[in-house]
């Protein structure tokens, strides 16, 4: 009986290897033997490249991906009378029609946001960075090249930074301020060389799609980076780059939501307006922060 169950077991698994095998192959048939396997025999298969994918649309560029859904919108949209609420639409119409962007004219309606995003963030929860722009051109770099890639750059700018810091200050090269900058510009742009010379082993589509204005906002940064290192210190200008990358990443994540996008395309008058109410009531408040309400929590219990 044992020899009979170990029999049948086996024959189960045969089985079940045989109906995987067709279930994974079922163009498979069975092998012709002699002359015929040899006439009917087809070339030896070749393996094809591996194709490399394609880029993620960029609204930061003129490209059917981004301004198709964007002019197709505009098109769908029914529009009244131009006073007193449609002025802006029909101008957008108007500057699509006479060949601006779609995207250019979305990027420039969300910037405010991205600005009342920031100084949200900043005025009431208390997060720092480095100012305002700084943390929007930021996000906008994050559009262009894709937030990997991005974040990549942007590490390798403070490491760069660093890293000459600590080199002038064991050697004891004193250098005064502008030289000092030029040379950490030049090692800034040889590490983002580094970068984007790894593009062919890498063999990753934003890396290789980089283009010049990223690499000039990063270098913005490196230079507010650095200030703040020789005012204050390395600990400070890291905690505030950080806070910049936070701030930049939100920013992001605004800038290239879709219903967002739609929204401020669609309705701009509405969109500016809210913008600038809040702004406003944001600018009236005057209490603590929210990082600060937990920073002095043990004098608010007194």
């Amino acid at each position: 009986m044992r020899i009979l169950f170990v029999f049948l077991l086996l024959l189960k698994t045969l089985f079940l290897s045989a109906s995987g095998v067709a279930a994974i192959s079922p163009s498979l048939t069975p092998v012709a033997t002699g002359m015929e396997n040899l006439e009917n025999a087809t070339p030896s298969a070749t393996l094809s490249p591996e194709p490399i994918p394609s880029p993620r649309p960029d609204i930061t560029q003129r490209t059917e991906e981004t301004l198709g859904p964007l002019e197709k919108l505009l098109t769908d949209q029914q529009l009244g009378s131009v006073l007193p609420f449609n002025f802006i639409k029909y101008a957008i119409r108007g500057a699509v029609a006479a060949g601006v962007p779609a995207n250019t004219i979305v990027l420039l309606l969300l910037l405010p946001g991205v600005a009342a995003l920031i100084a949200a963030t900043r005025h009431l929860i208390g997060l720092r960075g480095f100012g305002i722009f700084l943390p929007a051109a930021l996000s906008v770099v994050f559009v262009a090249t894709g937030p990997i890639v991005g974040i990549a750059l942007f590490l390798v700018i403070v490491l760069v930074s660093i890293l000459i810091r600590f080199i002038l200050r064991k050697s004891r090269i004193k250098l005064q301020y502008l030289p000092r900058m030029a040379l950490l510009l030049q090692f800034v742009v040889l590490g983002i060389l580094g970068i984007l010379f790894t593009a062919p082993f890498i063999r990753y589509p934003d890396l290789a799609n980089v283009s010049i204005f990223p690499v000039l906002v990063l270098v913005l940064l490196a230079e507010d980076f650095s200030r703040v290192q020789l005012g204050k210190s390395a600990k400070v200008a890291i905690n505030l780059t950080t806070e910049t990358l936070i701030l930049a990443l939100f920013s992001f994540m605004f800038l290239t939501y879709k219903p967002v996008q739609q929204y401020a395309l669609l309705n701009p008058e509405l969109f500016i307006l809210s913008i600038l109410l809040v702004d406003f009531v944001m600018g009236k408040y005057v209490g603590l922060r929210l990082m600060e309400y937990w920073r002095f929590r043990k004098l608010i219990k007194r």
